[in-house]
């Protein structure tokens, strides 16, 4: 019986500590490499960081996208493509060194960027393709990745 009731207090205890850290695995970012090449490219991705997830209209979001260079970068471009339920609304060019520090030396490195979204943006599902190359325009990394825009602002925001 007491063997019975230490299982019982194992299992609770490994099930409370499953639900305490659930929100970080739910939360996780699943990011794809545009095509097949995703091991070849020069700058690889290995995850999305985005606060708060889901993004909340009106209010400022962060993207911080965490990657290793296999060489050191001076400078280039990042081509932000974003979709809403596969219907394309917004694209963008960046500067490679407006989101992270120039030059990037090789190794680890994070690109982040923060924008506020109109009161206005449609809540839902939405798909962002992000395409970083070099100042040669020489292709570095191609990703998507999926976000979720919520409820979360007011009619004061239209």
């Amino acid at each position: 019986m007491e063997s019975l009731k230490s299982n019982n207090n194992t299992l609770l205890i490994i099930l409370s500590i499953s639900l305490l850290f659930s929100p970080f695995i739910i939360d996780a970012t699943s990011v794809r490499y545009c095509d097949n090449k995703g091991s070849n490219y020069d700058v690889k991705v290995h995850g999305v960081d985005i606060s708060p997830n889901p993004v909340v209209r009106g209010q400022p979001a962060t993207f911080n996208i965490r990657a290793t260079s296999g060489k050191n970068l001076s400078g280039g471009k990042v081509l932000i493509d974003v979709s809403y339920f596969g219907v394309h609304v917004h694209t963008e060019t960046r500067d490679l060194c407006e989101d992270s520090s120039c030059p990037i030396a090789a190794g680890e490195f994070v690109l982040s960027h923060s924008q506020t979204l109109p009161g206005f943006t449609p809540p839902g599902s939405y798909t962002l393709k992000m395409t970083m190359e070099d100042e040669n325009n020489q292709q570095l990394s191609c990703i998507s990745f999926g976000f979720k825009i919520g409820l979360g602002s007011s009619i004061s925001d239209i």
